[in-house]
């Protein structure tokens, strides 16, 4: 992410607001569809009801019947009942089961009465995504979207991980295979969700409890609700293999109050739910064992209306403060810091602290940053982008990154971390003074003249600035 001397000013709920300001929208007789990136055309939406709302509706004239007119009503609620039980049968699968075989059950669906839940379930790779998944979410998205009677929608992870971000081990062995074209596939069918939750134009509430790394992060976060809770840990750990923080990254770190950004994305230190709320990367912060209530309660709402989802859940949500030792509290010492144009100066401003105060936060930021990758440490831009540029250069750059024609640093990273395990990569260039700006520059170069760019509807939805 490129640095900027602006240093902006850090309140608490800055970048909720913004979220909030960007998607909220005013729904009671008119909707608003964008046609174009800067512009909009209003539509009146057709008198519909909800499939529920017309089981249950009684017309005056049929109160007006006395009883004659509820016996009528009544027996036609029975006779149209069971279907719509059949269908969130239909709708809804246990995680163990499989229905279409193994790949519809990566992401399954829960049906309620005017929602839906998308389930990332692959609890035995921690929900790692695949390009099926962001296939499939984009396929339902879409359909949900257009669809009248569903008025938001949730995401939530089966096991104790939310998302611990793509599924780089697959993505290793691909490569090592000499599947490019496959791992193209990944990154623009994973991009191309992230970008349509972005604008998306429904509520969207993300249920982050537990593990929430990466691209699932990325498939989380530019949505309008994301809810915290005591199990969740976040984090942006690419350059620990050699890689950069993608999935939207660039984007919404660089959002972040004064360089906490910066910081998250060159160390891959972790955040807790508390210091999530915080910084404003989540907008609620719920108990884990209180996330039960809160989806029942939603999936009885009625409504498509933010303010409604909002005080749902407010009502269930907790309040907490960072604890004394996080790095929110050290927001002042990390703009000092990180707020150096390079990484070299970063390195020296952090050793000189050393020098005069001894302090163990500055040791072990140090120590991170000379464990990660030199060339990933140098991959530095994002800062005052919309969501659409900075998923369209992410792109870019993972192409390069993967395609060892700059280096074979994720490659390395990769086995070393997760394959072998034995956590001795092997970085190549090994310094920063062996990474030069030939280097850089190429990981931003386009990926070859017969490579498309990623291909986002921007002239059909509104940007996420």
């Amino acid at each position: 992410m490129k640095v900027h001397k602006n240093k902006t000013t850090w309140t608490q709920n800055s970048f909720l607001n913004r979220l909030i300001r960007s998607h909220t929208r005013t729904r009671k007789t008119l909707i608003f569809a964008v046609t174009q990136k800067s512009e909009r055309r209003a539509i009146r939406p057709e008198k519909r009801r909800s499939a529920l709302e017309q089981t249950v509706h009684l017309t005056k004239a049929q109160r007006g019947n006395g009883d004659g007119g509820m016996q009528r009503c009544i027996a036609s609620t029975r006779r149209r009942i069971p279907s719509l039980f059949s269908q969130c049968r239909r709708l809804s699968y246990p995680p163990n089961q499989a229905k279409d075989g193994n790949l519809d059950d990566q992401v399954l669906v829960e049906g309620r009465s005017y929602s839906r839940t998308a389930v990332l379930n692959r609890p035995s790779s921690l929900n790692a995504l695949t390009t099926n998944m962001g296939v499939r979410l984009k396929k339902l998205y879409e359909a949900w979207e257009d669809n009248p009677d569903i008025g938001f929608v949730v995401m939530k992870g089966n096991g104790r991980a939310f998302s611990a971000g793509g599924d780089i081990v697959s993505l290793y062995r691909l490569v090592g295979e000499g599947k490019f074209d496959a791992c193209k596939e990944f990154f623009d069918k994973l991009y191309s969700f992230i970008y349509l939750l972005g604008t998306y134009m429904k509520p969207h509430v993300a249920l982050l409890d537990g593990i929430t790394m990466g691209g699932g992060a990325g498939i989380s976060l530019p949505g309008m609700f994301r809810v915290a809770t005591d199990k969740t840990v976040f984090a942006t750990p690419e350059t620990q293999i050699g890689f950069h923080p993608d999935a939207g990254a660039s984007f919404y770190l660089s959002h972040l109050p004064g360089y906490l950004g910066e910081y998250l994305a060159l160390t891959g230190d972790k955040l807790n739910g508390a210091e999530m709320l915080a910084c404003g990367l989540v907008t609620h912060y719920s108990l884990s064992a209180r996330l039960n209530w809160i989806e029942d309660r939603l999936g009885k709402l009625i409504t498509d209306d933010p303010s409604v989802i909002e005080t749902t859940l407010q009502h269930y949500g907790d309040i907490v403060y960072p604890e004394r030792r996080s790095i929110i509290h050290r927001i002042e010492m990390v703009d000092k810091i990180f707020s150096n144009d390079t990484v070299e100066e970063i390195i020296d401003a952090l050793e000189n602290e050393i020098a005069v105060s001894s302090d163990s936060w500055c040791s072990s930021t140090l120590k991170k940053l000379k464990e990660a990758s030199p060339l990933s440490l140098k991959i530095r831009e994002g800062r005052y982008q919309s969501l659409d540029e900075c998923l369209k250069r992410e792109y870019r750059m993972s192409l390069n990154g993967i395609s060892k024609r700059i280096s074979s640093d994720f490659f390395e990273g990769v086995r070393a971390r997760l394959v072998d395990k034995d956590y001795a990569p092997k970085w190549d260039p090994p310094s920063l003074d062996r990474v030069s700006k030939d280097m850089v520059d190429q990981y931003f170069a386009p990926p070859g003249e017969c490579e498309p760019e990623l291909q986002l509807p921007t002239m059909q939805r509104e940007a996420f600035v």
